[in-house]
C-alpha cells in the first residue's frame, strides 16, 4: 500500500524558510536536488500546499524547456510535471487551461484527510510531499503521514517559518547519514505513531 512521506529541509534551528517566507537564506547544496530525484522516482503522486505548488511547477518547467540543465535536474523537472499531484487548498481552484490542470485536483483542507487516506489504501506508488509545513502539519496530527525526512543543513537561521507547529508528536529514528558529498544530514523518521 502507498505511503505518505513528507521531505523538508530545514536549518539546524529548525526553519523550512528564513523571515518573511524567504527560501535564499537556507542551505541549499546540489546533494538537495540528488535526494529529491530519489524520492521523485519512487513517487506515483505528489502533494502539494497552495503556496508551494505555482512556484515549484513555474521552476521546474522552466527547467524541463532549458537543454542547459544538467540531465538529472532534467529529470527532476520531467517528473514534477507529469505525476499526478493533489494542491490541499481552500482557495485555489484548476483553470483548465493551466498546463498543470491534466495532472492535478484540488482538495479543500477538510477534504484533504479523507483523500489522503484514500489514496493511501490504493495499489500506486507512495505520495510524496515537500517543505510545506503548514500543510503536512495536520496530516501529521491526523495520523496519516506515514515517513518524516528531515535534511537539516548547516545553518542557523534565528528566525523564519518552524518546520513543526502542532502538539507533541512521537516519532521513530529509522536512519541518519550524511549526504554524500554535503553537509546535509538526513534524519528519517517513522510518523505512523504520532497518534500513540
Amino acid at each position: 500500500m502507498p505511503k505518505l512521506i513528507v521531505s523538508v529541509l530545514t536549518s539546524l534551528d529548525g526553519y523550512y524558510e528564513g523571515p518573511d517566507k524567504d527560501l535564499s537564506s537556507m542551505p541549499f547544496e546540489d546533494a538537495f536536488n540528488s535526494h529529491n530525484l530519489g524520492l521523485l522516482q519512487r513517487a506515483g503522486t505528489l502533494v502539494y500546499g497552495s503556496t508551494w505548488f505555482p512556484g515549484n511547477w513555474e521552476h521546474w518547467s522552466a527547467v524541463a524547456a532549458d537543454e542547459s540543465h544538467n540531465d538529472r535536474d532534467r529529470e527532476i523537472a520531467e517528473l514534477v510535471t507529469s505525476l499526478d499531484a493533489v494542491v490541499i487548498s481552500d482557495s485555489m481552484k484548476v483553470d483548465p487551461d493551466a498546463p498543470w490542470a491534466a495532472t492535478t485536483r484540488v482538495v479543500s483542507r477538510g477534504e484533504a484527510p479523507e483523500e489522503i487516506a484514500r489514496l493511501k489504501r490504493g495499489s500506486g506508488a507512495d505520495l510524496l510531499m515537500f517543505g510545506s509545513a503548514t500543510t503536512w502539519n495536520p496530516l501529521l496530527a491526523d495520523g496519516l503521514v506515514d515517513e518524516l525526512i528531515v535534511l537539516v543543513g548547516a545553518a542557523l537561521l534565528g528566525d523564519g517559518s518552524k518546520l513543526y507547529s502542532g502538539s507533541r508528536a512521537g516519532l521513530k529514528l529509522l536512519a541518519a547519514r550524511v549526504l554524500p558529498d554535503s553537509q546535509l544530514a538526513e534524519l528519517r523518521y517513522d510518523a505512523t505513531g504520532v497518534k500513540d
